[in-house]
């Protein structure tokens, strides 16, 4: 059975909202939750970026179930890896256990506030490798140095623990990731229903692993409104991952879908409430083999009337997948 998931979505909702949102999902029944990691929205008209790890602590306190994850957090320009250890090591103990870390190689969108540059892409993915290395060695214990080819660590050590630590996950969207994640991660992250990238993920070592894909949809009784929203807010969403890691801003993201139509957004997300219609776009990534989908509700006050349709009839009928 697949499991299905909540996505916290930082870029369409404030701190206070998404905390009472995932708290909703656990009790609605779903599987697990995750949560993207952004100083920008994609779009201005989503209207949100508060910072990831604030809910994350809340959200562990506020539930007692349903697992979180970040869904992915770059760990090599904004963040060293060296911090991002010591946070999510941090959830972990906060969450009891619930909390897994997704790690990938970043976007523009977010990186370039700390005036650092954008790298290309092969060296994003060294970059990530390197942290990866650095985040396992200090949840090893103990007391790190490291002096690579990207970053320095100097005499760090994780003070509080907490066992189990928290399994790694990595983005993937090519042969090279996929190598990286098959040798270094505890799962693998994926936001297309590709069975090439889970068996490029396999051949690297990932044999057996979770493997988490993540699908937006629009839930509205109204499916003209739900069509509309999901233009207006996530038409950027079929730019594809090499054109979107590289954009700047929302102005760049609105620039580079001008042209994108209604009716070009309605056939990648599920519009309206016709429960059959949000089961058969779950259905390629149980296809493909994933073991967990996260759903991503557009539209961040549109949040709790999904969340209860989900429980009565979307949730139910996806177990049967």
């Amino acid at each position: 059975m697949v499991q299905i998931g909540y996505t916290m979505m930082t870029e369409q909702a404030g701190p206070r909202d998404l905390v009472d949102h995932v708290v909703a999902a656990e009790r609605a029944g779903f599987d697990f939750s995750v949560t993207s990691d952004h100083y920008f929205p994609w779009l201005a008209e989503q209207g949100h970026a508060p910072y990831a790890w604030s809910v994350l602590g809340a959200a562990a306190q506020a539930t007692s179930r349903i697992p979180l994850m970040t869904y992915v957090t770059c760990p090599t320009v904004r963040y060293h890896p060296a911090v991002v250890a010591q946070k999510a090591a941090t959830v972990q103990l906060l969450a009891e256990g619930r909390f897994r870390l997704g790690l990938g190689s970043g976007e523009n969108l977010n990186e370039h506030v700390v005036g650092g540059g954008w790298p290309a892409a092969h060296v994003r993915l060294e970059m990530l490798e390197e942290a990866v290395e650095i985040i396992r060695a200090l949840f090893a214990g103990g007391y790190v140095s490291h002096h690579g080819t990207h970053y320095d660590v100097e005499n760090a050590k994780l003070w509080d623990l907490p066992d189990p630590l928290p399994p790694i996950g990595i983005a993937v969207s090519g042969e090279r990731s996929c190598a990286l994640a098959g040798r270094l991660a505890d799962l693998v992250v994926a936001t297309e229903p590709e069975r090439e990238l889970l068996d490029a993920f396999d051949r690297n070592g990932g044999t057996g692993k979770p493997r988490v894909g993540q699908l937006p949809v629009c839930y509205d009784p109204d499916r003209d409104a739900a069509v509309k929203r999901a233009h207006e807010q996530f038409r950027w969403f079929g730019g594809g991952w090499k054109v979107n890691a590289e954009l700047p801003g929302p102005a760049g993201f609105a620039g580079a879908t001008t042209y994108v139509r209604p009716e070009d957004v309605a056939e990648s997300i599920p519009c309206g409430a016709d429960v059959e219609t949000f089961v058969e776009a779950v259905r390629p990534y149980a296809d493909a083999g994933f073991t967990e989908v996260a759903l991503v509700q557009v539209g961040g006050e549109h949040q709790r009337p999904f969340i209860d349709w989900a429980e009565k009839s979307l949730l139910p009928a996806l177990r049967e997948l």
